[in-house]
């Protein structure tokens, strides 16, 4: 899905004008109910970690229950105060987009990776080794610290060009 977007975004930019035009929601409800729906289906993630954090948490199961749901409603919360700053912020610098949807093709790559480590896979009877988790958070780490640095540096000379252009 990242792959197909990132050519959408490239290939055929007005793409997603004629989407969103096709996509009105017409009422405060219909809205809502979305908002709503979207972010539960992405607090899934957050209900798996929270899985993983409750091993040998408390007596009882219901412990581990309680933190569960904590976690999902904790994560829901976050995606709705989030949620239009993240997109305005997006509009603005449409290549952090890109990067973000590269995020997720590293990220999918690393759990493939991961998946056909534990599960002591051969490719070219060789066996999968495990790639460290550092390596992905240093290369997400650094591609951010280069995305800012541009945008810093694109708006710098955005600024200068004004003057310019009043003159």
């Amino acid at each position: 899905k990242s792959t197909s977007e990132i050519h959408e975004k490239v290939e055929m930019p007005e793409h997603d004008e004629d989407a969103l035009k096709s996509r009105n929601i017409t009422t405060l409800s219909k809205a809502i109910v979305q908002i709503v729906i979207i972010d539960f289906i992405f607090s899934i993630d957050s209900i798996l970690t929270a899985v993983g954090m409750t091993n040998g948490i408390g007596d009882k199961p219901i412990d581990a229950l309680v933190l569960m749901v904590i976690a999902v409603v904790i994560s829901i919360i976050i995606m709705m105060v989030f949620a239009n700053p993240i997109r305005v912020f997006i509009n603005n610098h449409p290549s952090m987009q890109i990067l973000a949807l590269s995020f997720l093709i590293l990220i999918g790559f690393m759990l493939i990776a991961e998946a056909a480590h534990l599960s002591h896979a051969r490719i070219f009877d060789q066996e999968i080794g495990a790639i460290p988790k550092g390596y992905l958070y240093f290369a997400i780490a650094f591609s951010l610290l280069v995305e800012f640095l541009n945008m810093k540096i694109r708006k710098k000379n955005n600024l200068k060009k004004v003057p310019e252009k009043q003159k």
